[in-house]
């Protein structure tokens, strides 16, 4: 069964200026990831716009995204959007034929209604039973429609399943990484913590990775905390503090913030800013956002001069 850790992109979706998918675009934009040092690629999930996604589109992102990987990194994927169970059972058998190596399924969504860890499991070994063993598994706890962080049972339930191998955490809380890191010590779930502003003490505790927004800005960066930040332990500290205040930027705009980000970088992942979950014009709605965007390119560019360095 796949594993995954390390660095693992929330997957931005490429759309021409006519709102449609641009897979030119997404081709490129997976080479940009695998050249700044990824370890692994979450093909559709929220960054994704997934919510906005057809089905089909969902499957044909994340087979084009497989295709163009070749093996080169593991790929994760959810594109699990609906309450209804039997439709949820249908969309993950759709999403399981894409060749991704790991499929992801969304907490919420196994317990629309809120009504507890009953409802919970119940969807939970419908969905298992739906799905071949030998699929490896992820869990995520996507905020929308609504954030529904997993109980301690509940996560050692799946741990111990043998099924799941990741859970993308989104807790947001050290303590609770910390304590879950200790829950699922030897089973092969793995956490992986998705929130910037913990991200290095998150990996000192023993979060495998980080799946998080600004995979989208500066991997690299994020490739060099968690694989090699012994080679230097202040500048460690220091790149942890830049990677926080950069983080800011995720309530303003974000996804579109991050394409036009790709624009700035001049690399042609984006011809067009397009967004189907946000339509308004962020750089005008957001004053501030087109020198913040500058200043986290201007402060990538001064970290990777001094890892390089060392």
């Amino acid at each position: 069964m796949k594993s995954i850790e390390g660095v693992i992109p929330v997957m931005l979706t490429p759309f021409a200026s006519d709102g449609s998918v641009d897979y030119a675009a997404l081709k490129r934009l997976v080479n940009w990831y695998i050249d700044h040092q990824v370890d692994g690629l979450f093909a559709v999930c929220q960054s994704s716009e997934m919510q906005y996604l057809t089905l089909q589109e969902r499957v044909n992102i994340t087979r084009c995204v497989v295709d163009e990987v070749a093996g080169r990194v593991p790929v994760m994927t959810s594109g699990h959007i609906s309450d209804d169970l039997d439709a949820q059972v249908n969309e993950l058998q759709s999403m399981a034929e894409t060749g991704a190596d790991v499929l992801v399924l969304v907490t919420n969504h196994l317990d629309p209604k809120q009504q507890g860890s009953a409802t919970f499991y119940e969807s939970l070994n419908t969905i298992l039973a739906s799905l071949p063993e030998s699929l490896a598994l992820g869990l995520y706890e996507c905020p929308a429609p609504y954030r529904r962080l997993l109980s301690d049972d509940e996560l050692q339930y799946c741990a111990n399943s043998g099924r799941f191998v990741a859970l993308k955490d989104v807790s947001c809380d050290l303590a609770t990484v910390t304590h879950r890191v200790k829950l699922v010590a030897n089973t092969p779930l793995h956490i992986i913590n998705a929130n910037a502003a913990i991200a290095y003490p998150a990996m000192q505790a023993g979060s495998t990775g980080f799946c998080g927004v600004f995979t989208n800005f500066h991997p690299e960066l994020y490739h060099w905390l968690y694989h090699q930040r012994d080679e230097d332990l202040s500048l460690a500290d220091e790149l942890s503090i830049f990677l926080s205040l950069s983080a800011v930027v995720e309530n303003l705009g974000y996804p579109k913030n991050a394409k036009i980000y790709h624009q700035l970088l001049n690399n042609h992942n984006f011809e067009s800013d397009y967004c189907r979950v946000i339509k308004d014009d962020v750089v005008a709605k957001y004053w501030a956002l087109d020198v913040l965007l500058k200043q986290i390119k201007d402060g990538t560019e001064l970290y990777l001069n001094k890892i390089k360095n060392i």
